[in-house]
């Protein structure tokens, strides 16, 4: 399937203003080369107008005195209320419950110091995209938004940054080679930091991740925040999910133990269904393996559709017994509103009594 030569920052509103990306669009160097300096600069202009972007529709769309996605519960007592389905039951005010019969639990001051770490996966298969941008593109915009929410309060920001192994064989190999072998990849820690400047410079590694060919392993990437175990605070896990379950899923409910946990799943419309377009060549950025793919019979496209609906299914069953918020944002929707609506409906979770 053919993919975009460079890559552009989203621009969820392409109609108000210009486009995102420069009049004449850099490509990007040869994978293993440094970045060229046309191409830091680019990212700089890009980062800067997405920032002034998340900026203004966050601040006019999300009011009050905490905007983070997922407030701290903090260690302060505050009042108690009824408890209801999908309570925490660590948190049962049991004196009042014993007055009064009915089971109470302990509300709790938003903390707001909060530290937030980010588990950014870049592996081989976030660089594709069918819709507006690719999928790369709303991983980094995800963490501007997160970020910007996050350091508004004066809270610290960090993150694990993981990409692919580099094959042993080049990409491009027909059907039948041996796949490349299959590892950790490159995993990269950026440490926890306050302040406007820290948070760009983070932004500025994530943005600037050369994505490599070859497997991750989104298991140590998650396992990276669990080690050394940190004080509680927010964990946010961006990544498209598609390594098995079995091996992210033991350690996000294990990160759910310590820490409120955030699941951003990132899709692709095409993930989810081919259309009629004939042959389609299609090639695994992942493994390097090339398929033809016949998209006429309707048959293949009910069976590709069956088949990534129950995936998808897979992966939101994992991400809930994990106890994860889960956000989904696609490459040809407006991300930017599908936050501010989860932020809405989390907000109004909360007030409920129900954080799921």
């Amino acid at each position: 399937m053919a993919r975009a030569a460079a890559v552009t920052v989203p621009d969820p509103h392409p109609s108000a203003g210009a486009p995102w990306s420069p009049a004449a669009p850099t490509p990007q160097p040869p994978a293993g080369t440094p970045w060229s300096p046309a191409a830091v600069s680019r990212n700089e202009a890009l980062l800067s107008r997405l920032q002034l972007m998340v900026t203004r529709k966050l601040d006019g769309l999300l009011q009050g005195d905490y905007a983070g996605l997922l407030p701290g519960p903090g260690s302060e007592a505050g009042e108690s209320r009824e408890y209801r389905p999908g309570d925490d039951v660590r948190r049962m005010d049991w004196p009042v419950t014993a007055r009064t019969t009915t089971p109470h639990v302990r509300r709790t001051v938003a903390d707001r110091e909060l530290e937030t770490w980010l588990a950014v996966d870049l592996s081989a298969s976030l660089d594709f995209g069918t819709g507006r941008w690719l999928k790369r593109d709303v991983v980094v915009a995800a963490a501007a938004a997160l970020t910007h929410l996050t350091v508004r309060g004066g809270n610290r920001i960090g993150a694990v940054v993981g990409s692919g192994a580099a094959p042993a064989a080049p990409v491009g190999r027909r059907r039948g080679a041996a796949p490349p072998p299959a590892g950790p990849g490159r995993l990269v820690r950026l440490p926890a930091r306050s302040g406007r400047k820290e948070a760009q410079g983070l932004l500025r590694a994530i943005a600037g991740t050369e994505i490599r060919p070859g497997r991750s392993d989104l298991g140590a990437l998650v396992d990276m925040l669990n080690r050394p175990p940190r004080r509680r605070g927010v964990a946010v896990v961006i990544s498209d999910f598609l390594a098995p379950p079995e091996q992210w899923a033991r350690p996000m409910r294990k990160l759910r133990v310590r820490h409120d946990l955030l699941a951003i799943e990132v899709v692709d419309p095409r993930e989810l269904e081919l259309p009629d377009v004939g042959v389609l060549p299609v090639v695994d950025p992942e493994t390097g393996e090339l398929h033809e793919v016949q998209t006429a019979d309707p048959r293949l496209r009910r069976r590709y559709a069956e088949a990534a609906t129950a995936q998808r299914a897979a992966i939101s069953t994992e991400l809930r017994a994990a106890g994860a918020a889960h956000l989904r944002l696609r490459t040809d929707t407006d991300w930017l509103l599908d936050m501010v609506r989860f932020v809405a409906a989390q907000r109004h979770a909360r007030t409920r009594g129900t954080t799921r």
